[in-house]
């Protein structure tokens, strides 16, 4: 009998988890991806023979991917080799304040009390029991529900449910809430950071967001080589169950006869027929019919006011000297709101804009000693490069503001 044949397009991490999940199931899986490597957004560039990880750099929430590689007949330890960071992240800001938080709540209680003061301290510890409550709230109801939405949570909630969700405040935004969580306004401003992990701005964004201080207490994880080496071991299980995965191959157009998927059409001009068609893609590019009008309709429009955020990043081998970086670092402005009145009121570049940096050869507490290191930094812009260019000349002032901020800081880098 002719099993289903099943094209997955784009090899991202949605795409990889799909095919793999499809082909322990039986179906003859096909993976198309435009790029040389799989992966998506999380990427590498080679900078003089060294691979920087310049995509997603924080890994959290294990046990999924515990369960996905268990459900394909392997472990993740027997792909990957991963180390749970002690310091979860550094956070320095311009009056020359540093932070450290930690997996281990008591000795981010203690950092606090010293950064701030002990009320300060105490605050923090209310607020990592809150911010568990909603995680605990939020978890089987929505966050694991196959198709989550307002709707959906209130029906899975029941009665008791209901009264859990008021408590977790979900139509108050996350700024507001963390204005009455902390005094200490850096404070606000580093927890208020985790809306950008979704694209969204702690400005408008529900306070139940909080729940990602949570996710980050139970483990952020180091993957050896980078995390490139998900995608990699992802892809490997696909080919190990049967499955293909072609690089450099762009599809043009999603087909369709008698209401269904039949296949897609490559740029190439080839055909390939199949039963189903999986679109790891942009839901927007869907809609506007990146890939053919037959398959706009599949998605609902997204307008360009509700887009998340995007970036300008700068991948670098740099040596670097009076600050000591982490693996994971943030540095904010004197005024953060600003950035995000900048971005999501006016649509325009921040002026003054946050900074993260992954320090790649700092992984497991790892210090550099002497010369360039890798390094990824991060900062926040509006979803607008479809239609407003970010040439060279309007990201100069983005580049330098970001330096000086750093500088301002004391992290000093000299860029090979």
């Amino acid at each position: 009998m002719k099993s289903t044949h099943a094209i997955v397009i784009g090899a991202g991490i949605g795409g990889l988890t799909a095919a793999l999940d499809l082909a322990r199931h039986g179906l003859q899986v096909t993976v198309l991806e435009r790029a040389a490597q799989p992966g998506g957004k999380m990427r590498e560039v080679d900078i003089q023979g060294h691979r920087i990880d310049s995509g997603p750099t924080v890994f959290t929430m294990r046990w999924v991917f515990d369960e996905l590689f268990a459900a394909a007949g392997s472990a993740i330890d027997e792909q990957l080799q991963l180390r749970p960071a002690e310091v979860l992240a550094r956070h320095a800001w311009t009056d020359g304040g540093q932070l450290d938080l930690f997996a281990d709540r008591e000795r981010s209680i203690a950092a606090i009390a010293e950064f701030a003061d002990h009320s300060e301290a105490e605050r923090y510890r209310a607020f990592c029991t809150h911010a568990e409550q909603v995680y605990r709230t939020l978890y089987q109801s929505y966050m694991r529900s196959q198709r989550p939405s307002p709707w959906s949570l209130i029906q899975a909630s029941g009665l008791s449910g209901l009264i859990d969700l008021w408590r977790i405040r979900p139509f108050e935004s996350l700024w507001r809430s963390l204005g009455k969580a902390f005094r200490d306004p850096r404070l606000q401003g580093l927890f208020g950071r985790y809306a950008t992990y979704c694209g969204s701005s702690p400005l408008q964004s529900p306070a139940t967001l909080m729940l990602i201080a949570h996710v980050e207490e139970r483990g952020v994880w180091q993957v050896e080589g980078g995390i490139q080496r998900l995608a990699d071991a992802l892809a490997a299980m696909i080919r190990h169950r049967g499955g293909s995965i072609h690089y450099d191959t762009t599809v043009r157009e999603i087909e369709v006869q008698h209401g269904r998927a039949s296949g897609v059409m490559l740029e190439s001009g080839e055909r390939v027929g199949a039963d189903v068609v999986i679109a790891n893609a942009d839901a927007a590019g869907i809609g506007q019919g990146r890939l053919g009008r037959s398959v706009v309709s599949a998605v609902p429009r997204v307008r360009r006011g509700k887009r998340s955020l995007s970036a300008v990043t700068f991948s670098l081998l740099a040596e670097t000297s009076g600050f000591e970086l982490d693996h994971h670092n943030v540095f904010f402005p004197a005024d953060y709101p600003q950035e995000f009145i900048d971005i999501f009121k006016h649509g325009r570049l921040p002026s003054q804009p946050a900074v993260y940096i992954c320090a790649q050869d700092r992984s497991h507490g790892n210090t550099v000693k002497n010369g360039p290191e890798r390094l990824f930094l991060i900062t926040n812009a509006p979803a607008t490069g479809d239609r407003d260019c970010f040439d060279d000349d309007r990201i100069e002032p983005v580049r330098s503001a970001a330096f000086k901020l750093l500088q301002d800081c004391g992290l000093t880098l000299q860029c090979e």
